[in-house]
């Protein structure tokens, strides 16, 4: 059973049908949960409007090609989001080609699911310690080292499940996080009260919001939470 910590939020890119169904179907009984597109315009969009932890990414796909599709993304998007990408081509050129688009990892058709999974769980890791030790956004630092927040400098008293549903919102700013995305991050697979992840949020709201003079925690209805974050200089205009 895979724990809340290693938990991944997946685009696959991949056009065979019976492909993403045994990727898709493995994958997502040990906890992780999948995004799909079948074809490279497709995934790109997709990559650069949601939160992913880590693209697995086809080579060979209609309307843009998987080094396309790479090319893409590295240009346009503004964070670092780990390529793993699948071929049936095993030729040095073909993985050079990736690595230069900016391919983090390669690996080659037929394959198998386990070793799969562990090269996701490994590249997520190698991408969370290369990061920023510090996020920041406007008067929210976030010291990932330390695992301490402060908002307009004023150091705030987290818990550690406070400190998590913040940072998973803080990474995916200014994107709007699912309550099922959420509920996968904190406790992967395993079951939760339903009154669980209210109880968390108002325990967050307390300490994040309840001392400044807007509230930072937005409840988007139907859908999910994100963050409003305004200039420092600005925060105490309203």
């Amino acid at each position: 059973m895979t724990n809340q910590t290693s938990s991944l939020y997946v685009l696959l890119v991949e056009d065979h049908a019976n492909i993403a169904g045994n990727i898709s179907d493995y994958m997502e009984a040990k906890g992780h949960v999948f995004d799909f597109a079948t074809q490279g315009q497709q995934g790109l969009e997709l990559a650069l409007e949601n939160p992913y932890d880590l693209i697995i990414l086809d080579l060979n796909l209609p309307v843009m090609d998987g080094l396309e599709v790479c090319r893409q993304l590295r240009e346009k998007s503004s964070r670092h989001l780990p390529i793993l990408m699948l071929t049936a081509r095993d030729s040095i050129e073909d993985k050079v080609s990736g690595f230069t688009v900016g391919a983090d990892d390669y690996l080659t058709k037929p394959f198998s699911l386990q070793e799969l999974e562990v090269r996701c769980l490994a590249l997520s890791r190698r991408h969370l310690l290369q990061s920023d030790k510090t996020l920041t956004l406007g008067p929210l630092t976030l010291d990932r080292q330390r695992k301490k927040v402060t908002r307009n400098g004023e150091l705030l008293d987290l818990h550690a499940m406070g400190y998590r549903i913040l940072t998973v919102l803080a990474e995916a700013y200014p994107q709007v996080v699912s309550r099922s995305l959420l509920s996968q991050k904190l406790w992967g697979d395993e079951p939760t009260e339903s009154d669980a992840m209210r109880s968390h949020i108002y325990q967050l709201r307390r300490v994040l919001d309840k001392p400044f003079d807007y509230p930072m925690l937005k409840t988007v209805h139907g859908v999910g939470f994100t963050l409003d974050v305004r200039d420092v200089g600005n925060e105490n205009q309203e």
